[in-house]
């Protein structure tokens, strides 16, 4: 079992930067594919950013690209996603999920078997 704890989130006006950070326990972190999803109020959970195990590839949703970036501290057991040029469209709660699998195209919900709390992001404009 991988349990999963999200940090970071808060208040923010348009434009700011925040970093989220997901603190993952288990001993196998580093092989894991990780992702980060939103959800928004009144609408479904959706892919924001992934990174492999082993190779570190990264994937992005459109809306995001260029303004987030995913990384991960293989050591620490922790993923990140810095967040830029935030916008109020950004507002959701934000969680963190490890996929097992590794899988090639980790960009799916049903790719991932373990999922935290959640952590709210509020994009004032």
């Amino acid at each position: 079992q991988v349990q999963l704890v999200e940090s970071g989130g808060g208040l923010v006006q348009a434009g700011g930067s925040l970093r989220l950070s997901c603190a993952a326990s288990g001993r196998t972190f580093s092989s894991y594919a990780m992702g980060w999803f939103r959800q928004a109020p009144g609408k479904g959970r959706e892919f924001v950013a992934a990174i492999r195990g082993r190779t570190s590839s990264t994937y992005y949703a459109d809306s995001v690209k260029g303004r987030f970036t995913i990384s991960r501290d293989n050591a620490k057991n922790t993923v990140y996603l810095q967040m830029n040029s935030l916008k109020p469209e950004d507002t959701a709660v934000y969680y963190c999920a490890a996929d097992r699998a590794n899988s090639y195209l980790p960009t799916g919900r049903n790719e991932y078997d373990y999922w935290g709390q959640g952590t709210q992001v509020t994009v004032s404009s």
